[in-house]
């Protein structure tokens, strides 16, 4: 990336950012009134919704904590958003204080804001780039220079991979996947419409498509299972984020409101 581009030149507070609007909804100070005004547009227990948002939060921090209990200190984190409370560094440092976490994101608030917060801890970094551009961000400076791909990784791929367009969201897991030593894990969450009628589903849809992430979809369980091709899933395998090793007991039918599904595999 040209070292002359400056973040300031690439913000656009007029239209609505998924980075920004998932800050909003969990309390975070990264966002504009048009983030705000979207989010709010959409109903509770849809994905963008403050009750999604809060499931899939709990469920990062649900993951991110069995893989530290596994041995891992080096997490990529894609598509992070902005870092709030809960967020993977914060847990992975308490579990073990050598652990490195490598956050990547293209939305330029996100950026700046992660940067002022992160910048007294040497062993966080966040990496302005678009996770679609693989050799990008392996070879960014704050994930090369933060991470031994020699050793494994975990990857995170968190309610990021349904926004994506113009590339398949399989083709590119995989290709992460071959980047990471024997070992290494995948951490994903996806939009999979378990309660929501084809109607409810087109709500969501029609807010995403004013936002910089219009190609927002849902998929389905194969679809998600795609995404874990080639790692050994851990338990309980992919259900609702909700239900992914809650640490109370959770009624089925709650976890299935958020109409997200979340998974962990490890790479044999």
């Amino acid at each position: 990336m040209d070292p002359r581009f400056r973040l300031d030149d690439t913000i656009d507070m007029n239209t609505p950012s998924i980075a920004r609007m998932y800050d909003y909804v969990l309390g975070g100070g990264a966002n504009f009134e048009t983030d705000r005004q979207a989010a709010d547009a959409i109903p509770e227990g849809m994905p963008g919704s403050r009750e999604w948002a809060r499931a899939n939060r709990f469920f990062v921090g649900r993951a991110v904590t069995a893989l530290s209990e596994l041995g891992f200190d080096q997490f990529l984190d894609l598509g992070s958003g902005a870092p709030t409370v809960g967020s993977p560094h914060e847990i992975a440092l308490r579990h073990n204080p050598a652990a490195r976490v490598a956050y990547v994101e293209r939305e330029p608030v996100a950026v700046e804001y992660a940067n002022k917060m992160l910048a007294d801890q040497p062993q966080v970094s966040m990496t302005w780039a678009d996770l679609r551009d693989i050799d990008s961000v392996l070879a960014a400076p704050g994930v090369a220079g933060l991470l031994d791909f020699d050793r494994p990784v975990a990857v995170l791929a968190m309610a990021v991979l349904d926004l994506l367009e113009d590339i398949d969201p399989a083709e590119l897991t995989a290709a992460y996947r071959d980047a990471c030593s024997a070992g290494s894990a995948l951490g994903i969450s996806h939009a999979v419409g378990l309660t929501l009628t084809l109607e409810q589903q087109e709500q969501v849809l029609s807010v995403m498509r004013r936002t910089n992430t219009p190609g927002a979809g849902f998929g389905t369980i194969d679809d998600v299972a795609a995404l874990l091709d080639g790692y050994t899933l851990l338990e309980p395998g992919i259900v609702p984020v909700g239900a992914w090793r809650p640490l109370d007991p959770v009624d089925e039918a709650d976890a299935r409101r958020a109409n997200y599904v979340g998974a962990v595999g490890v790479k044999a």
